[in-house]
């Protein structure tokens, strides 16, 4: 919650105006849709005891065809605490909302009878948990609205003390939003009468965050490459030196996490290596050099010795880290990040790395794309694809793990089952864990893959086939192909060759990992080149696919997109390039003079 929204959730009385682009479509024609999700939000408002007022927009008269309507135009109050017996037939008399539409005009607002009048039919519709609807028109819009529009608001004396919020329905293609500013979240603008006496708030914004973590990162890439290694091993020393502390809110094996940051410490420094050297022409010699990308923002829903293993590849790597984790470890996320960050020295700054505790959200985060350069969700497949919808900035990661293993027709069936195993059940929840196996039409029925099928079974696999492995099988369909399960079941199916397969994957797969298991070279040759999928393997188990095995030291995850990194990202995903050209004095003008040469040179 936003600490200076805080006092909605207290108002009594909720004045909603709504635009005419919300409640129609392009076409002209009333957007059901939003028209629905408007009528909830007030039925909902008003179930929790508010006092609701709606101000629609002149061109529709929304408030009248969506909300269930009484005729109260012409009719008195008394009449409204007579039986009602016909219904509107535009009703939603689903949501059992009841409204009354008011009609004033100018000169009505000039009468001070007809003001108090007005006041007092309104509180007493409220009262009766009725919702007043003001269909918008000169009377209304040339109010200096909302401040002037005080009958709705109060006793209709200018100045009074209100109880009331005015919500200005500008987010209204969304289906929540007016909850969303009830609850108190950073929808739209705030104004209020007294802003201007309020104290500016504590907290750091994350945008503040992230232009100090661009400072950080560049006092860091300054220090040599011994200097840099130093605050890694600093802070592996560190982990260790407060495991104490640390365990009392998290259960990481610290001792390990040292040990990884030590190793990536003793890797070489991948910051300003010369990857080519060129020289254009006599005494100008080009350079291509890595350099870090810059600010990155980790989302992670993951465990939190995420952090520390996300927070050492940014040190190596040199770059500015925003981290956005879990409300549900943020107690071990402080920690981690105060003993981390108390281990980067004054002449870097301790901001390099900052921990997102304020009340930004992953939405407005998002936003950010002019200071932060990539987005690494690590969490649900849920999330990944939110963030991958929801921002300009590149995204590093993947939304699914759909992996599979083939086994050709010339396998050796022994080491197929050993690899299916391992695939499957050494943690079937990875991301790399086997989620399809593909099976040549050739081995059905045979020994070899009946024993498989058995083995799998006995280890507590459930299996699911495709139309024709659950015909020859008898067991149960597979709910999809593309389907993860992220536990102990697989999903089985029969192809016609290798063809089929590769076809398969592609149709099916998420580029993640996927394996051949074949003892003919020619046919894993043509698995190896044609799968096109971040890694692909050869007799070998999918659970290889991992940033430590690959001796990539720590990963902040796997990525299946086709950006510059694919595959688990170790430091080197986190790196771009920066040309470096040398010379002694040229120009170009016009290529006058210049006679290229292009020469590659040794590094």
């Amino acid at each position: 919650m936003d600490p200076s929204r805080s006092f909605i959730k207290d108002v009594k009385r909720i004045i909603i105006k709504v635009g005419t682009a919300v409640v129609t479509r392009a076409d002209g024609r009333l957007a059901l849709g939003r028209l629905g999700a408007l009528c909830e939000q007030v039925k909902e408002l008003n179930s929790s005891g508010f006092e609701v007022i709606l101000v629609t927009s002149g061109a529709v008269g929304a408030g009248r065809q969506r909300l269930r309507f009484r005729k109260l135009v012409n009719s008195s109050f008394a009449d409204l605490q007579k039986p009602q017996v016909e219904l509107d037939g535009k009703a939603c008399a689903a949501l059992d909302v009841t409204s009354s539409q008011l009609l004033v005009t100018d000169s009505d607002f000039k009468d001070p009878n007809f003001r108090m009048q007005l006041c007092q039919t309104v509180k007493s519709l409220l009262a009766l948990k009725v919702i007043p609807v003001f269909n918008e028109n000169d009377a209304i819009s040339t109010r200096r609205a909302p401040y002037e529009f005080v009958p709705l608001a109060n006793d209709g004396s200018s100045g009074s003390n209100s109880n009331s919020v005015f919500l200005q329905q500008q987010h209204g293609f969304t289906t929540d939003s007016i909850i969303k500013v009830v609850q108190g979240e950073r929808v739209g603008t705030l104004f209020h009468q007294d802003a201007s006496k309020w104290a500016l708030p504590k907290e750091v914004s994350a945008r503040c965050m992230a232009v100090s973590a661009r400072e950080c990162s560049r006092r860091l890439q300054s220090l040599s490459s011994e200097e840099r290694k130093k605050i890694l091993l600093d802070i592996a020393n560190a982990l260790e030196a407060n495991e104490k502390l640390i365990r009392i809110e998290n259960e990481a094996d610290i001792s390990f996490l040292a040990n990884s940051i030590r190793v990536l410490a003793d890797m070489e420094d991948p910051i300003c290596r010369v990857l080519k050297r060129t020289e254009l022409a006599d005494g100008l010699i080009l350079e291509k050099t890595s350099c870090p990308l810059g600010v990155l923002l980790i989302v992670f829903e993951s465990r939190p010795d995420a952090l520390v293993q996300i927070a050492s590849l940014a040190v190596r790597s040199g770059n500015g880290l925003l981290l956005k984790g879990g409300k549900e470890a943020m107690r071990s996320n402080a920690i981690l990040h105060k003993v981390i960050t108390g281990a980067i020295p004054d002449v870097v700054g301790e901001k390099l790395i900052g921990l997102v505790t304020s009340r930004d959200e992953i939405p407005d985060l998002l936003k950010l794309d002019d200071v932060i350069d990539l987005v690494i969700p690590r969490g649900s497949n849920k999330l990944v694809t939110q963030i991958k919808e929801s921002t300009k900035i590149p995204v590093l990661g993947h939304a699914d793990g759909i992996c599979h293993v083939y086994i050709d027709k010339s396998a050796d069936m022994q080491m197929a089952k050993c690899i299916v195993l391992d695939a499957k059940t050494d943690y079937p929840a990875a991301c790399n864990a086997m989620e399809t196996l593909l099976v040549h039409k050739d081995l059905l029925k045979t020994e070899g893959l009946n024993d498989l099928l058995t083995e799998l079974k006995s280890e507590g696999v459930a299996l699911y086939g495709g139309s024709i492995a659950s015909l020859e099988y008898g067991i149960p369909e597979a709910p999809s192909f593309h389907h993860e399960y992220n536990s102990m079941a697989c999903t089985i199916e029969v192809v016609d060759d290798i063809h089929s397969a590769i076809d398969h994957i592609h149709q099916y797969g998420s580029a993640h990992t996927d394996c051949i298991v074949t003892e003919d070279l020619a046919a894993a040759e043509i698995f190896l080149h044609q799968v096109d999928s971040a890694a692909v393997f050869h007799n070998a188990s999918t659970r290889f696919c991992d940033g430590a095995r690959f001796g990539l030291g720590a990963e902040v995850g796997i990525s299946t997109s086709r950006i510059h990194a694919r595959g688990p990202v170790g430091v080197e995903g986190l790196l771009t390039t920066r040309w470096i050209l040398r010379g002694n004095g040229q120009v170009v003008d016009g290529d006058k003079g210049v006679v290229y040469t292009h020469r590659n040179l040794p590094l």
